[in-house]
This record gives structure tokens, sequence and C-alpha cells, in this order.
């Protein structure tokens, strides 16, 4: 969509270029997928470093010298810490976010240490893999993810990381719902496609609704009679666009799921009642195109 809308203001362009900006942006999510549980890594780590130095303090008191070691035992975060795999996959990609900019690693461990939630954790007499991983979960959820100065770091560092965060973040916190005490490393990894279609869905749809951009114009001109196009949110045209390149060109992908996604992104991306606007022209020439007989559909329920 906001490679489409760019296109939209250039008088010339390179294809091939915009189909490799859309693969390293898909890719690039990946990327932040791994950076956020090696922001875990180093929280954990931070959190050891600091009860070292504290123990060895000169008056250090006997809680300091025998602190409270829950944190830092956790056996999530021991477990996600230790994960070989993760290390290699970071290492490969020389992902080191979290050391060339560790203020955000102290930022997110000074949060979590003065919340409610770990002063409950640490106090709480029962330990074991179910409650550690709980914990886990709501200090993501409630202290990583809405850190407002780790979002500003996000948004700097990659343009298009500011759109991947929410889902990235569902990732994460999918991945850790399911971790288990004897899980494989290989399950932080999930792979990024499902299968080649999958990987090639981005490319595809933004190449046809290129070539078939005049096409898709005069379509939507066609049933919009009392609406001048340049009235039309720039944002809405792509969004049409898109979603009849998916009715006729893309044959596995079932009408409902074309309407619900953009409706989706329209909620996200463009005004409060873009969603109406756009669903109301979507269901308008779905029936058209069921009359003309133009929607080839494959398989069953895919209409």
């Amino acid at each position: 969509m906001q490679t489409i809308y760019a296109l939209q203001s250039k008088e010339q362009f390179d294809l091939q270029k915009e189909d490799a900006f859309t693969v390293e942006s898909m890719n690039q999510m990946y990327n932040l997928y791994l950076l956020m549980f090696d922001l875990m890594v180093e929280v954990h780590a931070f959190a050891k470093e600091e009860q070292v130095k504290i123990s060895k303090k000169i008056l250090a008191t006997e809680e300091e010298k025998n602190p409270n070691t829950r944190f830092i035992n956790n056996e999530v975060l021991v477990k996600i810490s230790e994960n070989s795999s993760l290390r290699d996959e970071l290492s490969k990609r020389k992902l080191k976010n979290w050391r060339t900019n560790d203020e955000y690693v102290q930022v997110i461990y000074n949060e979590l240490i003065h919340s409610d939630l770990y002063a409950s954790y640490m106090e709480a007499t029962e330990t074991n893999f179910k409650n550690d991983r709980k914990f886990l979960i709501d200090a993501y959820t409630e202290v990583i993810a809405p850190n407002e100065k780790l979002y500003d770091y996000i948004e700097d560092s990659r343009l298009t990381w500011v759109d991947d965060i929410p889902m990235i973040n569902m990732a994460v916190l999918k991945r850790l719902g399911k971790i288990k005490p004897a899980s494989p490393e290989t399950m932080l990894l999930p792979e990024l496609f499902k299968n080649e279609d999958d990987q090639s869905f981005g490319t595809e749809l933004l190449e046809k609704t290129v070539a078939f951009n005049d096409f898709l114009s005069k379509e939507i001109e066609a049933n919009t009679p009392n609406w001048d196009n340049e009235r039309i949110a720039d944002v809405d045209m792509v969004l049409i666009k898109m979603a009849l390149c998916e009715f006729l060109k893309f044959s596995t992908i079932p009408v409902k799921v074309t309407i619900n996604e953009y409706l989706e992104i329209a909620k996200e991306y463009s005004t409060p009642k873009s969603s109406i606007f756009i669903n109301g022209i979507l269901d308008k020439l779905v029936k058209q195109y069921e009359v003309e007989n133009k929607l080839k559909k494959e398989g069953r329920g895919l209409k």
C-alpha cells in the first residue's frame, strides 16, 4: 500500500527496485521480531550484572548480599537467553542494536523493577515454569510493548518498523505463550513465510496493481458517478485498487477476506469514514462482477 501510494506521485519509477524494497521490508520484519526477543535477553543479562555489582558493595546490606534471585532465575528468561539458535541468527544478521544502544535496555529494566507487576512476582511464594512464563508475558505486555522511548527508537531506526511493531508484538506474545520446558530452540525461530506463494504474494500484488492501474482507475470512476475522483482520499483509491486486483487476479483469496482486510487497513491508515465508503464501492463491484461472472475463485467457500 505504501509503495503504490508513493508511486502515484512519480512520473517514472523502477518497479524492480520497488519490488526489492517490498521484499526487504518484509525481511526486516523478522529482524524486528528477533530484536524484541534479544531485548529480553539483554534485560536479563543486565539484571544479573546489577545483582553482582550490588552484592560486591563494601557496605552491602544483608539483603544486598543475599538478594532475591527469582527474576534472574526465571526459567523462561533463562531458556531464551541460552537459546543458541536465537544467538546464531542474531549474529548472522549482525543485529547488535541493544549492545550499541544499551540505554534502552536500562530504560526497560528500570521501568520493570519499579512496577507493581515485578514486586508481586518477586514476593510470590510459588515458583514454576508456568508462573515464570505468565510473568514474562505480562511484563512484555505492560512494560516492554507500550514503552514510548523504545517505540521512538524503533520508529527512528527503520521507517517500516513503526507499522510492523503491533504485529511483531503479537507474534512475540504468541511464541511466549507456547514455550514449554521441553520446547526445542527452533520454536523461537518460525519461518517468516508459510510457503513460496505466501512469500511472493506481496510483490505480485504490487506488480499487478501497478500494471492494471488504468483499468482499476476506470472501474472506480465508473462506480462512483457522484464523486469527483480528486475528492476521494489518495489512500482510499490505493486500497480500492488493491482490493479490486485481489478480486480479479488472485483466485485463491476469498472475496470476504479481501474486503475485511482492506476495511481494517482503511481504519488504521485513512479517514474515519473511509471504511464505510470503501465497503460500499467494493460491495457494489462484487455484485457486478458476480453477475458478469468475473470472479474466478478456486475452491469451496471462496466467494
